[in-house]
């Protein structure tokens, strides 16, 4: 049985794959930009994770069960739950994704709202397949809260990212919903 990595911060999480950590609390990361890849990994994560996959590059096990999920696709993961990625031998990931701590959103209006996006759940395990356009729409919330991540942190920067986490999680609530 392979070791589980328990990745429990984002500068844990940005460290494994030689990214930048600008935020200590919350990334959006390019994974095309990540500078290591384990061939085999499986995490127990400690964050939450959005990604959007802009290759299919292995097989993804989300709990006991297969993430279905393919090019332009959006997976999801939240803290405590393990998901183990086993890569394509030549294929490079591609994507971008954020992934913050739960202590960004505590206190926040999508702190209490957390629980009710359901694609976080061990039972959803297929991945959002996206149309061109709402794939545009969440590169857009990302683009967000990575313009948010280099300004310099102020009395407005845990709400402003907060509400634009918010902000892509409804558009990935009403993309599932669909």
């Amino acid at each position: 049985m392979e070791e589980v990595i328990k990745v429990d911060t984002v500068d844990q999480y940005n460290k494994l794959f030689g990214l930048e950590t600008l935020h200590p609390l919350v990334a959006v990361v390019d994974l095309s930009k990540a500078t290591s890849w384990p061939p085999h990994y499986r995490f127990n994560y400690g964050i939450y994770c959005v990604y959007l996959k802009d290759t299919k590059c292995g097989a993804i096990r989300y709990g006991r069960q297969a993430y279905d999920y393919e090019e332009g696709s959006i997976v999801s993961f939240a803290p405590g739950q393990v998901a183990t990625a086993e890569l394509q031998n030549g294929i490079k990931p591609a994507g971008m994704g954020v992934l913050f701590y739960p202590d960004l959103i505590r206190g926040t209006s999508l702190g209490r709202e957390i629980k009710y996006y359901s694609f976080f759940s061990y039972e959803s395990n297929e991945a959002l397949h996206l149309s061109e356009r709402e794939r545009k729409v969440i590169v857009d919330c990302f683009d967000k809260i990575s313009l948010e991540l280099e300004h310099a942190i102020d009395k407005h920067s845990k709400r402003l990212i907060s509400k634009n986490i918010e902000l892509l999680l409804d558009y990935c609530m009403r993309f599932h919903d669909r």
